[in-house]
């Protein structure tokens, strides 16, 4: 019989290797190991935070830090979701597609006919309501292949999010919705205590990740079913719903993504989110958050995208054209990822 997993430890209520260990048989690295990692990025956050005010003594106003952590707040909630998807060992690559699909669904079907490319059929206040159950809608068709009928994750989110982007087009016509319901608009612009709503929302979700992964049974079902499936399962873990939950919540964290992007753009694109999956993946991985499943942290994966923000944010108060900032991007993620590698062990394999 496998050992059953132990409570996370951590001031971060993490625990990226115990479930691994515990169903493995390996001995785990003590609390101190566990609570370094999660602070492994934070250095190199403070160095990028002085070269940026070096740059530009604009950096670390509150204006440019509040533009830094808004622009990333609707991308950080696909991290967030990604996240859960990856420490239970599974992939979500339609989590993009979800961002975009499932605020169009709400804009197409509330926008007035004639005034933004809509239809009209809905009043607005069931634009939220909408774009929630779409995103709900497209977790359970993933579960249902991936764990009903134990598909490969990877293929099948993959053909999703050639599905859903195709959907989006077609609903639009290649087009914008705009002319957006104020309901819709809401969380992206609105302002609560001077600080944009979108922001609260991220950093509350996140804080909530971090009690669901590091202090409840739900998050230690997830990193035990990541070490080991079978393990978990004898272990008498539930991992059929407990994925299921995941794979569902995980998309439903996408929708609200593009939901927060959309208020703030005041439209609905109809390539919004092609392309984020990429910073999604890096931001995660750079986080700490093992491809293979059973290892990762909430805190982690925070600092990875805030990382990420700032050094694109660095670049651009630098002058640096916009031409170059993907190839230089692409260039301090693999820095960053040996950067990690070396500060936080072998967190990647």
């Amino acid at each position: 019989m496998p050992e059953t997993t132990t409570a996370p430890t951590g001031s971060t209520g993490s625990a990226p290797d115990a479930p691994a260990a515990a169903v493995s048989g390996r001995r785990r690295p003590g609390p101190a190991l566990a609570r370094l990692r999660d602070f492994a990025l934070v250095p190199a956050i403070i160095g990028i935070a002085v070269v940026g005010q070096i740059v530009s003594p604009i950096f670390l106003q509150a204006d440019n830090i509040i533009n830094i952590l808004q622009t990333m707040s609707e991308i950080s909630l696909l991290v967030l979701a990604q996240t859960l998807v990856l420490v239970a060992g599974k992939m979500d690559l339609s989590l993009e597609s979800t961002f975009g699909l499932a605020p169009g669904v709400a804009a197409w079907l509330t926008v007035a006919a004639g005034a933004g490319h809509g239809l009209g059929l809905l009043d607005g206040g069931w634009a939220i309501p909408v774009t929630l159950a779409t995103g709900v809608l497209i977790g359970v068709v993933n579960a249902l292949f991936i764990v009903r009928f134990g598909l490969n994750g990877f293929v099948v989110t993959l053909g999703m999010l050639i599905v859903l982007r195709g959907l989006l087009t077609g609903i639009s016509g290649g087009q914008t919705f705009f002319n957006l319901p104020a309901s819709m608009s809401y969380l992206g612009s609105a302002l609560w205590l001077g600080v944009p709503a979108s922001i609260w929302i991220c950093l509350l979700l996140f804080a909530a990740g971090v009690v669901l992964l590091g202090f409840t049974r739900f998050g230690r079902a997830l990193y035990a079913i990541g070490g080991n499936l079978d393990a978990a399962r004898a272990a008498g873990i539930r991992t059929t719903r407990v994925l299921w939950i995941t794979l569902i919540g995980a998309s439903a964290l996408a929708a609200l993504g593009g939901l927060l992007l959309s208020g703030r753009l005041a439209s609905v694109a109809a390539s919004q989110g092609d392309g984020a999956i990429f910073t999604v993946f890096a931001a995660a991985v750079i986080g700490g958050v093992s491809l293979n499943g059973g290892k990762g942290t909430m805190f982690g994966a925070f600092t990875g995208i805030l990382l990420l923000y700032m050094i694109q944010n660095v670049l651009t108060l630098a002058g640096v054209p916009a031409q170059w900032i993907q190839a230089l991007n692409g260039a301090i993620i693999l820095t960053a990822l040996v950067l990690s590698r070396l500060t936080g062990g072998r967190s990647q394999e």
